[in-house]
């Protein structure tokens, strides 16, 4: 049995999802008579909106484009306004979220909505504790990994939604390392970290003297993805003069470098990610509708960490063996703390504050503690970290030998960790990029930029 499982089996929710289910049933307005079911199979939120995006498309023109979401929570649904226009009522009363048991009627637009409670038997979840290296075995993480699995046998174009943090790229990997394009390239385009007046010659490459600094051609990402997978990501954040060429190229399968007549097919699998709500977006005039139309083929929405119940614990685990917690136990104090935290960085946060803790010991919990507010020091009996053991130096007290102030003191102590960690792991897969970052349970690309930190 696998690390990861060992460290899992201890939380992995039942066999079985809840076996509560609702029908929500139009009985007013222009779709009247359309039905969705919600029960345990589902994964993520249902959505109800004009937007194709939507489970439950409506098409009253006084609704929004996602104007609200169910979601199954136990034996009740709970219903969020996602910032819609003209507002939701529930049994005539205007709610931004509200809990339903069955019997409501929710009003949008002039469309009217009856949630109704019908008998369902357990949904059977998937046995699996994590896809490639994604890993969760809470309920809401195993309802979408049939979802995963077939959407990676696919080629059509997927969006993946989530808060900051939640694993979108990860996830996006796994698609690529599961699916028939596996052995092709994995490109990344953060529409976030390339300036504007860079970004058409990074995604479409360029001739030489196309532009002051082009001092030879350059192949674009569409180039580089020949043959396999393009991740864009924070796709919502691109710029819209930049929208209608990227849209053209997923089209015709072909681009065009800056300063070139030639157009040059290429065969590329399109996943995007994002953070914000691509539909309002839209309403705002900052995302074009067609674009979207080709990109959100499939979606996915990944569940913030606080809504993974069990993961926290799992995944703090996981991190605490496979950074080199070794096989002491997690210390419990500092798991309880974890536990009631709502973790507005996700996995990311949670994976850093393990790091900083194998780190640092103490010393980084406390300043997670100043800057979040979310937990205090772990007891002083808690096991040292390894640098502590056996007569090896200290390098907690060389830091503090430097009466430095508080962050540049954390801040040091860190950027030593960083760099001891990956000089490790790239020494153990023989400075292979790609098999460091999936040992470290993190993408490459965040792989990259902590190697490029720790680089002197």
């Amino acid at each position: 049995m696998d690390e990861t499982r060992t460290v899992l089996r201890r939380s992995l929710a039942p066999a079985t999802a809840d076996g509560a289910a609702f029908v929500v049933t139009v009985v007013e307005g222009p779709d009247r008579g359309a039905s969705v079911r919600i029960d345990g199979s589902r994964p993520g939120r249902l959505l109800v909106g004009q937007s194709p995006a939507c489970e439950l498309k409506l098409r009253d023109p006084h609704v929004s484009r996602r104007h609200l979401a169910f979601e199954l929570e136990g034996d009740r649904v709970r219903m969020n306004d996602l910032g819609s226009t003209n507002g939701t009522t529930v049994n005539e009363i205007q709610v931004v979220e509200a809990y339903l048991r069955g019997g409501e009627i929710v009003h949008v637009g002039e469309t009217g909505l009856r949630v109704d409670p019908v008998t369902a038997a357990p949904t059977q979840l998937s046995p699996a504790m994590r896809f490639g290296r994604v890993v969760g075995a809470s309920p809401e993480m195993r309802r979408i990994y049939p979802l995963c699995e077939k959407i990676a046998q696919s080629t059509v174009p997927v969006v993946i939604e989530g808060e900051t943090g939640t694993g979108k790229e990860l996830l996006a990997e796994a698609l690529h390392e599961c699916g028939p394009r596996a052995s092709g390239p994995f490109v990344v385009f953060d529409c976030t970290a390339v300036p504007p007046s860079l970004a058409e010659s990074t995604l479409f490459g360029h001739e030489r003297g196309a532009f002051t600094g082009a001092v030879s051609a350059r192949k674009g990402v569409f180039e580089l993805a020949h043959n396999g997978t393009l991740f864009i990501d924070e796709i919502g954040d691109l710029d819209l003069t930049l929208q209608p060429k990227l849209l053209r190229a997923i089209e015709r399968s072909e681009v065009q470098r800056v300063g070139s007549e030639k157009w040059m097919k290429v065969n590329v699998r399109i996943i995007s990610a994002t953070r914000r709500d691509l539909d309002h977006e839209i309403q705002a005039g900052r995302f074009r509708d067609d674009l979207f139309f080709r990109l959100a083929v499939t979606r996915i929405e990944l569940p913030p960490l606080r809504r993974r119940h069990g993961d926290i614990g799992a995944l703090a685990r996981h991190f605490f063996r496979q950074l080199g917690g070794d096989d002491r136990p997690f210390p419990a104090e500092l798991l309880a703390r974890f536990e009631v935290y709502d973790w507005p960085g996700n996995v990311r946060e949670l994976h850093n504050a393990v790091a900083r803790f194998l780190a640092v010991g103490d010393v980084g919990i406390a300043g997670l503690a100043e800057s979040t507010g979310a937990y205090a020091p772990v007891a002083s009996g808690a096991p040292p970290p390894p640098a502590m053991r056996s007569g090896a130096r200290d390098p907690i007290e060389d830091v503090l030998g430097q009466d430095l102030p508080f962050p540049r003191a954390r801040e040091t102590l860190m950027e030593e960790f960083e760099r001891r960690y990956v000089e490790r792991v790239l020494a153990k897969y023989q400075g292979n990029v790609g098999r460091a970052a999936a040992a470290s349970g993190i993408a490459r690309r965040y792989f990259q930029m902590i190697r490029s930190r720790s680089v002197k």
